[in-house]
């Protein structure tokens, strides 16, 4: 890690409020600690080294993981469905732009994401925040200030360096319960596939209808939930349990 750079807390990111990091521990829903589980993503092994040993150094109990690539992270965050944070690069072997960031974000929406890489350029930030990132941190920054930008994250907060103004709120949506309302009971069955990463040949045949009409009832479900990919549509609905829901509107 390489010399300070300011990092500032502006506003609440998620509802993260099981997270308070105290010495590398969580509290859980049941009012004990159980150790603070980070995973750590960079195809650079000295790197992840490097800040292992700053994280290990404020929190000694945290239990740490590590990834060289967004696949192997997949498997790690689906194995461990208690990891608090991931610490992600951007720039990796096999990864175009933002896609290993999306990648992560969509398939598991309830683990926020603090990247820490070594670009700069204020529009990568933004752009990275604006992907659904919780916080960004360039790898020059000192050991104190990693530390600090992790429990803020953990603790809810949207972090990003000194200087770069936070990304404008997004316009208020109405409830998501109201939006789900909204849907037919094709397009709910629709967008139950679509969460579990199906494309479109892949859920027009399992509903034996034809490729358009998919086409139709995913953009009829973007315009009900306000939304404009199918990323967002994945975010979006992570909190409901759509088991339920389904069983719900077929009685």
């Amino acid at each position: 890690m390489g010399e300070a750079a300011a990092i500032v807390c502006t506003r609440r990111f998620m509802d993260n409020a099981r997270y308070r990091p105290s010495n590398g521990t969580v509290s859980n829903e049941r009012g004990g600690s159980a150790p603070m589980q980070l995973l750590i993503v960079d195809d650079h092994p000295l790197f992840r080294d490097a800040l292992a040993s700053a994280i290990r150094l404020a929190h000694p109990d945290a239990v740490l993981h590590e990834a060289d690539g967004i696949a192997r992270a997949c498997e790690i965050l689906a194995e461990n469905r208690g990891i608090d944070l991931t610490l992600l690069d951007l720039s990796m072997q096999g990864v175009t732009g933002f896609d290993g960031l999306v990648t992560v974000r969509t398939r598991f929406p309830r683990v926020p994401i603090l990247v820490v890489s070594g670009h700069e350029d204020p529009r990568i930030m933004h752009e990275a925040l604006q992907h659904g990132a919780a916080g960004f941190v360039p790898k020059a920054v000192d050991k104190a200030t990693l530390t600090r930008a992790i429990a803020d994250v953990l603790s809810g907060a949207l972090v990003i360096p000194a200087g770069l103004e936070a990304p404008p709120p997004k316009p208020r949506k109405t409830p998501l319960a109201e939006r789900i309302a909204r849907l037919t009971p094709q397009q709910l069955r629709v967008l139950m596939m679509i969460r579990q990463g199906k494309l479109n040949k892949q859920i027009a045949h399992e509903l034996q209808v034809g490729d358009s009409t998919v086409k139709a009832h995913v953009s009829e479900i973007l315009r009900k939930l306000e939304v404009i990919s199918r990323t967002q549509i994945v975010i979006d609905t992570a909190p409901l349990d759509f088991e339920q829901l389904h069983n719900a509107r077929a009685v």
